[in-house]
């Protein structure tokens, strides 16, 4: 890449928790300025443009017209897909948080928009981008997967409206066994629970992929502390990350009486949401199929309406 590149002008459309985590992040990255930050509350929008100077707008035409070269979609899920098909019509790259949309067909609007018009359309998994993640994928390169387990539970989070566990995050994990396994979920036997919210708050995610690969998912609202783990059993070893901590741990070398031998796999210290937004900006100036496309958030969404019973 050359020292100095076209710098791209960047805005963000919905200034709550990831809107304003991508405003922040944004600032910090080469060749790229933060313009504009679109919010139909004017006080949030005016906050938040005024933090990382840039311009705020109210109105979803305001911000299409704004003369952007890429823009964070961070709205609620719902308004997902007619702003980031506005958007690419309007000739932007658009970076939308997970999940792509509300439903299938909006999902395929905004593929459909993005090919129409040249445009990069990635879809935001962080976690894809998170280095254990990365470490793990490193450490079973070459080897047969036999299972994936994750667990990703907590608290309630007091922003949560719209959607349950299974969108909000079980979209992670789907999305992270299908990366590690390079093949589709086929069979899906989803357990529900509702306890504390109007949607589920508890989900137990059993998948088997087109590769035979077995995982399953543990989520939800109702553990009092977060973790987050990610174990993955292959013929010849056992790796166990803690996806907040970012500690990778390989087991091996199995014996006949039991004993074994460990390793500590280096993941190395990176926000991933910064090298997200890093991958996107690359996508745009190569040209290259972004890491994460519409098609990844297409089958992400299509496994988790399968677990509601919406698919």
């Amino acid at each position: 890449m050359t020292q100095h590149q076209q710098v791209l002008k960047f805005g963000v459309a919905g200034a709550g928790v990831m809107g304003r985590n991508h405003a922040r992040v944004l600032t910090d990255i080469r060749d790229v300025e933060l313009t504009h930050v679109f919010d139909p509350d004017a006080a949030v929008a005016g906050g938040v443009a005024a933090a990382y100077g840039a311009s705020p707008v109210t109105t979803a035409e305001a911000f299409v017209a704004a003369g952007l070269d890429a823009a964070v979609v961070a709205t609620p899920n719902r308004h997902h897909a007619d702003l980031g098909v506005a958007l690419l019509e309007a000739g932007v790259h658009v970076l939308v948080e997970k999940p792509i949309a509300a439903t299938v067909e909006d999902a395929r609007r905004m593929i459909d928009a993005a090919k129409a018009n040249d445009r990069v359309l990635m879809v935001g998994q962080v976690e894809r981008f998170n280095p254990a993640v990365d470490a793990v994928k490193r450490a079973i390169d070459g080897d047969d997967i036999i299972s994936i387990q994750i667990t990703r539970v907590g608290p309630f989070p007091p922003r949560m409206g719209e959607v349950g566990v299974v969108i909000d995050l079980a979209v992670h994990d789907i999305d992270i066994i299908r990366h590690l396994t390079d093949s589709e979920i086929v069979e899906v036997q989803p357990q529900l629970a509702r306890t504390r919210a109007e949607r589920e708050d508890t989900a137990l995610l059993q998948f088997r992929l087109e590769n035979g690969v077995i995982a399953h998912i543990t989520t939800n609202w109702v553990t009092p502390y977060k973790v987050r783990t990610l174990q993955v059993a292959t013929r010849n070893k056992f790796v166990v990350a803690d996806l907040i901590t970012r500690q990778v741990t390989e087991y091996f070398g199995q014996q006949a009486d039991g004993s074994y031998q460990t390793r500590a796999v280096n993941s190395w210290p990176a926000e991933p949401l910064k090298k997200e937004l890093e991958a996107f900006a690359h996508a745009i100036r190569t040209g290259e199929p972004p890491a994460v496309t519409g098609e990844d958030g297409l089958r992400n969404l299509e496994v988790a309406l399968r677990c509601l019973g919406e698919g």
